[in-house]
């Protein structure tokens, strides 16, 4: 197995991080721990989460992943040697069964975490990830996106305080984005620069030879 480094941090990670969206759904949980068992073995030590995790997302397997995996790090007592990641959802009309709030606020923050860090089994999560941004963009690589209206203002600062807060308090280690664009990056960004906020260590998009939309990110704006 090669190795990195989470990007502006000393934390070894596998080049191969094991995705867990099935666990729960297409996969059992005898199924989820086997294949955890079988990456470890390999040596792939960097785990991929998320609350709304397994996909398609329903009520019913609501947390499943992070479940499987939490009862995974209780049998095998492994946690410490997994560098785990996980991510709060954004906004989504479909998504009203997960917390009273589907946003960023300081409340939904926290009682999103702290029932990952319940199903998950553990005390922190190593990098704590906003799966996509509260404002509508184009989240997911779309072409021929629409601009919408948006009610959105600019919460970036008071988003990345909450999570420095629970960085202080140890329940997350070092955080990202997920689904965002060249705006929102710079917006993060801006915050960690002249403000003293956390910095964003990773982005997860989609991007591949089929799908190369974050090239031209920078021409969409905030949209």
């Amino acid at each position: 197995m090669k190795f990195t480094t989470l990007p502006n941090t000393n934390i070894k990670i596998s080049k191969i991080c094991l995705g867990t969206m099935t666990f729960g759904q297409q996969n059992t949980e005898a199924e989820g721990h086997a294949q955890m068992d079988y990456a470890f073995e390999k040596g792939v030590n960097f785990f991929d989460t998320a609350e709304m995790y397994s996909v398609p997302a329903r009520q019913e397997t609501y947390g499943n992943s992070e479940k499987i995996i939490g009862t995974w790090f209780k049998k095998t007592g492994k946690r410490e040697e997994v560098i785990l990641a996980s991510k709060i959802a954004g906004p989504s009309p479909t998504f009203t069964y997960m917390r009273d709030k589907i946003d960023f606020s300081p409340e939904s923050l926290k009682f999103a975490l702290d029932q990952s860090l319940k199903r998950l089994q553990t005390d922190y999560i190593d990098l704590y990830q906003l799966h996509w941004p509260e404002r509508k963009t184009n989240m997911f690589g779309q072409r021929g996106f629409t601009v919408q209206d948006d009610a959105w203002e600019d919460n970036i600062h008071d988003v990345l305080e909450t999570l420095d807060g629970f960085i202080k308090q140890g329940k997350i280690k070092n955080i990202g984005v997920s689904n965002e664009n060249a705006w929102g990056i710079m917006r993060f960004l801006e915050e960690n620069k002249y403000n003293n906020l956390p910095r964003i260590k990773t982005i997860q998009n989609p991007y591949s030879l089929l799908n190369r939309q974050f090239e031209v990110a920078s021409s969409e704006g905030k949209r």
